[in-house]
């Protein structure tokens, strides 16, 4: 009897052009309405009424992600998001160029081999920073087999080494500071800077790594005091036999610390000029009175350039920080010594590696051009306030995340998801009194804590394999720690959006 094929999972342009098919048929079902919107252009509450309905046909459906691209009267469009997603892969093409993330992380390693407990808090917190600033996911698993060795060498087990990994990066990307393919998507659907809810993304980040690390640490601990308390005990001899410490562990050159110093610095100066200071404090005026100190000097300023007149730091968005990913990986690159030709072939292939999730903006996008031309947007929205209209915010924050959980089971790409939603979240908020960043931290929470275990990972199931360590296994080890997450982050949600930051 042959055995049935299994059957795969659509891919994320798939599922989201099925749905923009659907809202297209939705908008000959659905009555069309609009609202009465205030100067900054946000619906108005109670002011909601019914129009003459716009029907949604096959050219509008075929041509909705051209547009959703392009952008139309209604709906803005994804090319600002889109191109700074591939800028971003350029210049984290160059970066990897120089091979100075790997030589880091494995120098690391290798300095704080003797001591186990020190050795799981500074490499989950290097990963879980590339997982919040990067989303460091895939890039993981070169890590596994340099790993992996030195654990099991020392009386651990496998399932360590792809805790620290895993869960680190893992728990950085749940808590996303300014990860391009979360935050930064998720927020410009929402019609908000990245900036908005930094602060508690930031206390996301502190709070889980130190969950993370106190977790791990703990069953290292047990382990390491008796074997039987492994998980994976059974295998712990042969993995023994499998494994052996590599001698050629690579050193961190010169050159290499200074390309981590530049790489660290352009997540710094992005943060640092996407944050609104004067709006947070009128008295925050340091950047605003550099920047023109500087622009207003002679030739100096003409060679800054003068585009950047009225865009000091607190101004910037999706331009400002693409030109300053462009500018990085140019700088990093001279620094480093590649040369033109190799520059502009890895900064392309970068580009190649993120062009799917750069086009996912835009076919993504292309559902709300179809919801808004077709008028149901408003429609929808009305429906949500009338059920919202006496519920509490913290209930509205709640509900939000527990609808983010499945919804990344049925959309795997944290960016298809954010694009996909955030058009109707985010408003809903407005009614409900959230802020709208709040539903996108909820979002990438919820996205993040499922991509911790879930089977449709490509990073989860290659680790695991690395590995030899089963599903069921690693769904044991994982299950409190979840449980302990999944409450936190609902607390820290529901501070986030009583105290409004």
């Amino acid at each position: 009897m042959e055995k049935m094929k299994k059957r795969k999972m659509l891919n994320a342009f798939t599922i989201l052009f099925i749905i923009t098919a659907v809202i297209a048929v939705l908008t000959w079902i659905i009555p069309s309405g609009a609202y009465e919107v205030d100067p900054e252009g946000n619906f108005i509450a109670g002011t909601y009424h019914t129009v003459e309905r716009t029907r949604q046909g096959l050219w509008d459906l075929f041509a909705a992600p051209i547009r959703g691209f392009l952008g139309t009267e209604t709906t803005p469009g994804a090319v600002e998001v889109s191109l700074f997603v591939m800028i971003v892969g350029g210049f984290l093409g160059v970066v990897t160029e120089t091979g100075a993330i790997d030589a880091g992380i494995a120098s690391t390693i290798k300095n704080n081999k003797n001591n186990v407990t020190g050795l799981i808090w500074i490499l989950m917190g290097i990963f879980a920073i590339g997982g919040s600033t990067y989303g460091m996911a895939e890039e993981t698993i070169a890590f596994y087999p340099l790993l992996i060795p030195l654990m099991v060498g020392i009386g651990m087990d496998a399932l360590v080494a792809v805790a620290i990994i895993l869960v680190g990066a893992g728990l950085g990307v749940l808590s996303s500071t300014v990860n391009p393919f979360a935050t930064t998507i998720a927020s410009d659907m929402a019609g908000i800077s990245m900036a908005d809810g930094m602060l508690l993304r930031f206390i996301f980040l502190a709070v889980t790594y130190v969950i993370g690390a106190m977790y791990v640490t703990r069953y290292a601990k047990k382990v390491l005091a008796d074997k039987n308390n492994s998980m994976i005990a059974d295998h712990m001899e042969a993995d023994k036999e499998k494994w052996k410490v590599p001698d050629d562990v690579p050193k961190v050159t010169k050159k290499q610390k200074g390309v981590l110093w530049l790489f660290a610095l352009t997540f710094v100066i992005m943060i640092l000029a996407l944050i609104p200071w004067t709006d947070l404090n009128n008295n925050f005026t340091f950047f605003k009175n550099a920047h023109e100190f500087l622009l207003g000097i002679p030739v100096i300023g003409d060679l800054i350039g003068q585009s950047l007149e009225d865009l000091p730091f607190g101004m910037w968005y999706l331009v400002e920080i693409s030109v300053l990913f462009f500018l990085m990986s140019v700088i990093i690159a001279a620094y480093y010594g590649i040369k033109e030709d190799r520059f502009v072939e890895v900064f392309i292939a970068g580009v190649k590696d993120l062009m799917s999730v750069a086009l996912i903006a835009a076919v993504a996008r292309g559902i709300q051009v179809v919801m808004n031309d077709g008028q149901i947007t408003a429609t929808v929205l009305h429906w949500g306030e009338q059920g919202l209209a006496n519920l509490p915010k913290g209930v509205f924050t709640v509900l939000t995340y527990i609808f983010y959980i499945p919804m990344s089971f049925l959309i795997p790409s944290t960016s298809g998801l954010a694009a996909a939603t955030m058009g109707i979240m985010a408003p809903l908020a407005q009614f409900a009194d959230v802020l709208e960043s709040i539903v996108v931290t909820a979002f990438q929470s919820a996205s993040g804590i499922v991509n911790l275990i879930t089977p449709t990972s490509g990073v989860v199931m290659g680790a695991l394999a690395i590995a030899n360590i089963d599903l069921s296994t690693w769904w044991k080890f994982m299950r409190n720690l979840i449980i302990i997450v999944f409450v936190v982050t609902i607390v820290l949600l529901l501070i986030g959006a009583y105290l409004g930051i």
